[in-house]
């Protein structure tokens, strides 16, 4: 996808003699940009007319368009089923890299972008050895102790030492923030008086969101918070950890036909926007609108953004929110080789960083998990379902009828990297694997609630995903029965020991790490509270499921059996792959029987590495996927003499495990579990 010439350097470039704005629309009849006293910010300075040229480019200079100037759009044009103008609209440049909040009016804002990097440059983590820390920008410092009060809550607040210390000895590489760009409430959260804290409801996708940042920085405006969010970057990339961003492209913050006109919709709303033929809203994200990224205009506007985020802030990838709509051409079906999605990976700038689709829409056909071409990430909801329903409503349904519904087959296919999702040619690595996020359950709370508890919603418990895959393993909610309390907390570990154990890229969701409760809420998109706000104020048993998160990632780093870039082939030597043979609880190759058999829940899974880059190292790996006590031989695997304990999820923190194993011994597992040896 080539940007058509008309289309560059649109929004506001400055010059010695002030700056010059480039505006399109092909159905406007007329643009007017207003520019606004610095001074007195109810008086508009300067009304200047833009003038019409090549492409559908409007355009004007203007000696007051300079650094710290506040502005806005009118557009006046035909009156027809797929224009929405209002010759009274203010109106945001889709271009401006800021903008301010003037009573009920938004306006955009020229900013200073210039800022020193100094040597710090991005990290460029291997994809290999990425653990993704999804993460709220103020949700995660809002309540942490060692931060100073004025920066919690903030990006210079997660830029801060006590943050990225946190984060590298946590064992994370990237953080994938949610939404930082401009984004407002939706209307009808602002009428029940409550906000839109997840941020997906973007209203400028070019400046960061200013609520985020210092109280010192909003006071001096756009330009001090655009430089508190570069200082944030460089902080974390000076500690070698990366930044994602979670965009939001698919949709706006001009919701449904009647909602706000704020910009796109005021500028060209047949352009921007999906319609039909009578020009009513084509809605593939459920949100009231949808890009129109078959539309040129739209989809060199999304290039741009992105440009923008990796270049001018050096921001290492992005996670796109219902990706599929983006992929979506003139007749609104998916394709995987859209223009869009093909330019994002062609560009110099964009197709060097990390590229995460959330892979569905809520559109026909919207659900396409491994349809992605190479060179994407997914996040893969397959290995999120199948990982829940092996350590919880498996164990429940065994409680109660004797028997698991499914045996280890399907468990054991996404832990080697989900071969039947993923093309060998994209390979374990095309799977961000996730089984919390930040919409649904928390972990702690996956073990501890059967159903959503989400009154505080305002929507009778209506909201939210009523199809969990949790397990409250006896009661419902918190309890003071010791056994429950230790049944939970050893399926955490078992939850986040397949996570960091698995092929493929790793997502922990920010409080997972040591056990944070939104106490059953699964949808807690419109609370910014303590219920959504991470807690650092840790019991004894969450200081222990941290230094259990600390340790797998340590384990994930230091045996790269653990991560295959790619799939193994039978009778093949492959780089990067890991050599994998299974076994079951005699010791001996699994055969079909015992991957169909749902009373078999044990497993025994000895991964070899084939490096190109680091030495060779070998894992057994046995998962007991039951609660009834099983005797297990160890298998007799060539080469092997001994398997050295490494890490036992009964344990409720890591600690020296004495003695080893020798082939062909027998021990018995009692409970669930997971036991990782390196096998020598």
């Amino acid at each position: 996808m080539t940007t058509p010439p008309a289309l560059q350097h649109l929004g506001v470039q400055t010059d010695a003699t002030g700056g010059e704005i480039r505006v399109y629309s092909s159905a406007a009849d007329g643009i007017d940009v207003l520019i606004y006293d610095t001074e007195n910010h109810d008086h508009v300075r300067e009304r200047v007319s833009l003038v019409k040229g090549h492409g559908d480019v409007w355009s004007a200079h203007s000696p007051h368009l300079v650094i710290g100037a506040e502005y806005t759009l009118q557009a006046w044009g035909p009156v027809t089923a797929h224009n929405s103008f209002d010759a009274e609209a203010l109106l945001i440049d889709p271009y401006a890299r800021g903008v301010v909040h003037r009573g009920t009016q938004w306006r955009a804002s020229v900013v200073d972008d210039s800022f020193d990097w100094g040597q710090v440059t991005k990290p460029n983590i291997d994809l290999d050895h990425t653990v993704l820390y999804e993460a709220h920008v103020r949700g995660l410092t809002k309540m942490h102790p060692q931060l100073p009060l004025e920066l919690r809550g903030t990006y210079a607040g997660l830029g801060h030492e006590v943050m990225t210390r946190y984060l590298t000895e946590l064992g994370v590489t990237s953080v994938e923030l949610l939404p930082v760009h401009q984004f407002v409430s939706e209307q009808f959260l602002l009428e029940q008086g409550a906000v839109n804290y997840w941020g997906y409801n973007t209203l400028n996708f070019f400046s960061p969101h200013s609520a985020y940042a210092t109280k010192a920085a909003r006071a001096e405006g756009s330009s001090a918070i655009l430089r508190e969010f570069k200082q944030m970057v460089k902080n974390l990339h000076a500690a070698g950890i990366e930044v994602i961003l979670d965009v939001v492209y698919n949709h706006t913050a001009e919701e449904g036909q009647g909602g706000p006109r704020l910009s796109l919709r005021g500028l060209d709303n047949g352009a921007y926007y999906r319609q039909d033929a009578a020009g009513t809203y084509i809605d593939t994200t459920g949100c009231g609108n949808s890009v129109n990224t078959a539309h040129p205009a739209a989809a060199q506007l999304i290039l741009d953004s992105l440009r923008y985020w990796a270049q001018e802030c050096q921001v290492d990838g992005f996670r796109f929110d219902l990706a599929a709509e983006l992929g979506r051409d003139a007749h609104h079906e998916f394709q995987q080789d859209h223009p869009l999605l093909v330019a994002m990976q062609n560009d110099p700038i964009i197709g060097q960083t990390k590229l995460i689709a959330e892979p569905w829409d809520v559109g026909m056909g919207g659900w396409q998990t491994g349809n992605f071409a190479p060179g994407w990430r997914e996040w893969n909801d397959r290995y999120r379902d199948r990982i829940r329903n092996f350590w919880l409503p498996d164990i429940a349904q065994a409680r109660n009828t004797g028997i698991a519904p499914t045996g280890v087959g399907g468990f054991a296919m996404r832990l080697a990297g989900s071969s039947n999702t993923f093309s060998d040619e994209r390979g374990p690595i095309a799977s961000v694997n996730f089984i919390t996020a930040h919409d649904g359950f928390t972990l702690a709370d996956l073990t501890t609630f059967n159903d959503k508890h989400n009154i505080g919603n305002g929507e009778d418990n209506n909201d939210g995903s009523s199809e969990n895959r949790s397990f409250n393993h006896g009661v419902e909610g918190p309890t003071e029965d010791s056994a429950i309390a230790q049944t939970r907390r050893r399926t955490m570990r078992n939850l986040m020991g397949t996570l960091l154990l698995s092929a493929g890229i790793p997502m922990i969701t920010a409080g997972d790490e040591h056990g944070r409760t939104q106490h059953g809420n699964n949808n807690a998109y419109c609370h910014d509270s303590p219920l959504t706000w991470v807690n650092w104020e840790l019991q004894p048993w969450q200081e222990d499921l941290l230094a259990t998160t600390k340790y797998l990632t340590k384990l994930r780093r230091e045996y790269p059996a653990l991560r295959p870039v790619r799939f193994g082939r039978f009778g093949e030597t492959v780089p990067s792959a890991s050599q994998v043979e299974w076994y079951n609880t005699q010791g001996e190759n699994m055969e079909q029987e015992d991957w169909e058999d749902p009373h078999n829940r044990t497993l025994q899974y000895v991964a070899a590495s084939t490096p190109e880059k680091e030495e060779f190292n070998r894992i057994l790996m046995i998962i007991h996927g039951t609660e009834q006590a099983t005797d297990v031989i160890v298998p007799s695997h060539p080469g092997v003499t001994s398997y050295e304990p490494l890490w036992f999820s009964p344990h409720p923190a890591p600690r020296e495990i004495p003695g080893s194993l020798r082939p062909g011994e027998t021990f018995k597992i009692n409970g669930t579990s997971i036991l990782l040896y390196n096998a020598l």
